[in-house]
């Protein structure tokens, strides 16, 4: 996308962020008491504040320095989110067998990357669109497929394989990656009072996720 900065926020700011997913659900009450609920999204989105992470004036000034360079809320760009980077626990490091991204049927050679949260009927699949450069290893059936055999392009997390290697009917092909929120400024102005920063004050800097 011409309108996103393939540049990841300043991660030992964000590291201080505050934020996490949310969902936009509709509630509407009945006259018997009962309600009815309905989910206006398909997929759930993030949204930070960045200004939480900001410990110094370097750091403030880093900040500006990025905001300016995105224009505000004009170009997007990566994000770390501290607690949900990996197809893997937080703890552990991704292998190639962590998530099933598809299944093969001899023809189909393209799969999207995504992650799974639950493990019951209503899992969510959540898609992921940029994953981190040469951190992405991909399976079939539980065999690491060599990389000359498969690319992911970072920028959408597209999983290709090459031409005579599609997986197998019925093959699951799986994946382990790492990843970042793509996201952008909520505000197009920061205001910074420099008195009330030293005296401890932090300045609020909203950090929204781009769906598409």
């Amino acid at each position: 996308m011409s309108d996103f900065h393939e540049i990841r926020f300043p991660t030992d700011i964000a590291r201080g962020a505050r934020g996490g997913p949310e969902r936009l659900t509709q509630i509407v009450a009945l006259a018997s008491g009962r309600e009815v609920r309905n989910s206006r999204w398909a997929h759930s989105r993030r949204r930070y504040d960045a200004g939480l992470g900001i410990r110094s004036l370097d750091a403030l000034a880093e900040v500006v320095a990025f905001f300016e360079e995105r224009r505000g809320r004009l170009y997007g760009f990566r994000w770390r989110d501290g607690l949900d980077w990996k197809s893997c626990p937080p703890s552990q490091g991704p292998t190639a067998t962590d998530l099933a991204i598809g299944t093969g049927d001899g023809l189909t050679a393209s799969f999207q990357l995504c992650k799974h949260y639950g493990t019951g009927l209503a899992t969510y699949r959540r898609p992921i669109r940029k994953p981190v450069p040469g951190e992405v290893m991909v399976a079939v059936d539980g065999t690491a497929v060599d990389p000359a055999h498969v690319t992911c392009d970072a920028t959408n997390g597209l999983v290709t394989f090459a031409a005579g290697h599609a997986p197998a009917p019925g093959a699951v092909v799986t994946a382990g990656f790492l990843f970042d929120v793509p996201v952008r400024f909520d505000i197009d102005a920061i205001e910074i009072d420099l008195s009330a920063f030293e005296a401890g004050e932090i300045p609020r800097i909203p950090v929204v996720e781009i769906l598409s």
